[in-house]
């Protein structure tokens, strides 16, 4: 049976259960099963591997095939009073010292906002034994890990829970690929989700690994934030299946919740896809320089990423068409980036790369951190169309984009270290002059010059420029209100003095 009909299975078993309600609620009872389960298969690996020098991170009786591998096992009431009174209890109150026993404490972490829905334990024995049927020591059936999510947030979207984009895998894998990080440099995704971005760069760096040191600097150079409970828990679970054996580098909290001035740490490689469209919770905004701040999420993710960047380190950033085009905050921070970094590379996507989460258009921005000198700041910037394949005029969840339509952009990037040199002009490619970017008022929604004005009647594109004017209009309106409120502040102000 495929992942998909499997988790469709466990699905329809989870929706006879009158203690879970809704997919949400679904996606939760199944994150924690599956965490346990892929916990365990790495614990035999390890136990193995350690032979006498292993140490078990959590009591016997609560790893995945003390309870839940064999299907005639505990079941029923036994199995409720066992999940809710003793595993359950015992995992969220693990005495689990990050220093002295770090697998115990992400399997604490993991637990600690988990809950169990269900209360029927024969549905709940169904569901464990349906688990059962993927294994995920099978490096096949591993990698298809990021199919559950995303069949389930298939199903969200559906209900009209939109706000969580799960990034095309074509799209993460062409962002890593271009970037192309290495042995021992940091990477981070400061908006992680279940962790694609990551999970690829470890596919990606493990070819470099050749020795027990390689493996060990590898354990130690993936980091992560995620801002929800669930994701994280997905997250924590995709890196276990990729090797990470401790991935206590995975937090759970909010990154802009941090002064941006407080950053320490500076990274070498960032890779993300930030929320985009949404507003960040009061306050938050106050953790940036007064003249930058906006609730507009990725417009602060842009920030951060730029300021906490190392000299010389590298980002690949997927941003909405209103990030381009926007004006007055959105304004200093391009003005920013082009200072700070060389935005060599612009590479527009077509409509649809998303579906069906959103139709907004979206743009990947590569950039690579000065050190502050306008020799290492922008001069030029390269766009790159992203054309659909023949004879496709959209994209679709079951037509989804393939890695393989980026084998032009592959074959036409060059090399930075020479500055792109090798990079040509084409009916796809063109360059823009800072000069003409800085006349422009740092307006980066710059067309196409080889192509004309084409008039379309497709309902999906015209759907997705509906879209896209809301955004504007959404833009404008935050600016509108930014104006008005900073006006009211010194008012206030005034009358205080």
């Amino acid at each position: 049976m495929s992942i998909s009909a499997t988790i469709k299975s466990i699905q329809d078993i989870m929706r006879k259960d009158a203690g879970v309600d809704g997919d949400a609620q679904r996606l939760g009872q199944m994150s924690w099963l599956l965490f346990l389960k892929v916990f365990d298969a790495q614990e035999q690996e390890l136990e193995f591997e350690q032979d006498n020098h292993y140490r078990m991170p959590i009591p016997e009786q609560y790893l995945w095939r003390n309870w839940a591998a064999d299907s005639q096992g505990i079941t029923g009431d036994d199995l409720l009073q066992f999940i809710n009174d003793k595993l359950f209890p015992e995992l969220k109150n693990l005495i689990a010292p990050i220093d002295t026993n770090p697998r115990g404490h992400v399997v604490k972490a993991a637990f600690s906002d988990a809950f169990n829905y269900m209360k029927n334990g024969t549905l709940l024995r169904q569901v464990i034994n349906k688990l059962n049927d993927i294994d995920f020591t099978d490096s096949k059936e591993r990698h298809l890990f990021g199919d559950i999510y995303e069949q389930i947030l298939r199903d969200l979207q559906s209900a009209g829970n939109a706000g969580e984009f799960y990034t095309p895998r074509a799209v993460t894998r062409f962002m890593i690929d271009r970037i192309n990080p290495q042995l021992g440099e940091t990477i981070l995704d400061p908006a992680c989700g279940t962790g694609g971005f990551l999970a690829c760069a470890m596919d990606h760096l493990k070819s470099q690994v050749k020795t027990t040191e390689d493996h060990k600097t590898l354990q130690k150079q993936i980091y992560g934030v995620e801002k929800k409970q669930l994701p994280h828990l997905l997250c924590t679970t995709n890196m276990l299946l990729h090797g990470i054996e401790v991935p206590v580098n995975i937090r759970h909290g909010n990154t802009l919740s941090k002064s941006l001035s407080s950053w320490d740490d500076h990274i070498d490689i960032i890779v993300t896809n930030p929320p985009f469209g949404g507003t960040e919770e009061d306050g938050i905004e106050k953790n940036f320089p007064a003249e930058m701040r906006t609730r507009e999420t990725a417009d602060l993710f842009l920030q951060l990423i730029v300021e906490v960047l190392a000299d010389g380190g590298s980002a690949a950033v997927v941003l909405p068409d209103g990030t381009l085009f926007g004006e007055g905050v959105k304004t200093k921070i391009k003005k920013l980036l082009t200072e700070e970094c060389n935005l060599h590379t612009i590479v527009r996507l077509p409509n649809g790369v998303f579906n069906p989460y959103t139709g907004i258009k979206t743009n990947i921005l590569f950039f690579t951190k000065g050190d502050g000198s306008k020799e290492k700041a922008t001069k030029e910037t390269w766009f790159y169309e992203h054309p659909y394949p023949e004879g496709v005029k959209n994209y679709s969840k079951t037509k989804p984009m393939k890695f393989e339509e980026f084998k032009a952009e592959q074959q036409w990037w060059g090399d930075e270290a020479d500055g792109f040199a090798a990079r040509v002009e084409n009916e796809q490619a063109w360059k823009v002059s800072i000069d003409e970017i800085i006349k422009r008022n740092f307006n980066l929604d710059i067309k196409n010059p080889h192509v004309g004005e084409i008039i379309s009647h497709d309902p999906d594109e015209l759907l997705a420029e509906y879209a896209q004017q809301q955004e504007q209009i959404h833009g404008l309106l935050d600016q509108l209100k930014g104006i008005l409120g900073a006006a009211l502040t010194n008012d206030s102000a005034k009358g205080a003095n």
